[in-house]
């Protein structure tokens, strides 16, 4: 894979050209800044910015007033090549508060084809109503300590607008759900994002991880998708290297509340 290449495909697919990502969402672009308008109750931030040292700053200034104006928290992700050099610096002192760094990791479908086997008693099932969400999202709160009732949220609005490209999927211990995990179909693009993926403590390390990533290539792959895209954390960062993701920039929120 040719890394620089996937990197100016992925900021020219997914960033500049990022697609709405819910119903009532709209993307725009001002000037050299694209930004996301989520519902009322979704996501809004920037996506993709080509700015310099000397229009930085009121390209800054004009997405808080606009998002201000709005009354809406927003997230400026900036990504580790994105210009100018000293972007976080300023962005900081614009008053955004910056969030743990991510790595941005991309492997080929073609490569995650071969999974390992699940461990005797478990199964992997698709979610596609409202029962299966509340087994993926009890999952979910097991892995992550953390309520899901925004996963629950998204799920809903997704399975009753755009179920085609969604992938949701739970893993059962008998009837106890163990992990979940999703994927999203980027129409018009080579991508798909893998986002999700928990097992709950005394599951893990025994393939479950590495089984729902063979899994979701082998749609993807069957969909025509070539790329698989992870936004990883530091615990997953090795695992996926090992699987042959590779890190191709880091990504950083940082979030501005009014």
């Amino acid at each position: 894979m040719d890394n620089a290449a996937v990197l100016a495909l992925y900021d020219r697919d997914m960033r500049e050209g990022a697609l709405p990502e819910s119903p009532g969402a709209r993307v725009e672009r001002v000037g050299r800044v694209v930004r996301h308008v989520g519902s009322e109750d979704g996501w809004s931030g920037v996506v993709w910015s080509d700015l310099s040292a000397a229009d930085a700053d009121a390209a800054i200034a004009g997405q808080i007033a606009y998002f201000g104006g709005l009354g809406r928290d927003f997230e400026w992700k900036l990504y580790g090549h994105d210009r100018p050099a000293d972007l976080g610096d300023r962005l900081a002192g614009a008053g955004l508060v910056p969030e743990p760094q991510e790595t941005l990791m991309i492997g080929e479908t073609g490569e995650q084809l071969v999974g390992v086997d699940l461990p005797d008693g478990l199964r992997i099932v698709p979610v596609t109503d409202m029962a299966g969400v509340g087994l993926m999202a009890e999952a979910n709160e097991k892995a992550f300590g953390k309520d899901s009732a925004w996963l629950v949220d998204l799920m809903r609005d997704r399975l009753a607008t755009d179920p085609d490209n969604l992938v949701a999927l739970v893993v059962l211990a008998g009837e106890e759900p163990v992990s979940s995990a999703r994927m999203e179909l980027i129409p018009g693009t080579p991508f798909a994002g893998l986002w999700g993926g928990g097992t709950c403590e005394p599951w893990r390390g025994r393939g479950i991880y590495r089984a729902l990533v063979a899994h979701r290539a082998r749609i993807a792959a069957a969909r025509g998708y070539r790329y698989l895209q992870v936004d990883a954390s530091d615990q997953s960062r090795p695992i996926l290297q090992r699987l042959g993701f590779a890190p191709l920039t880091t990504t950083t929120p940082y979030v501005y509340v009014p």
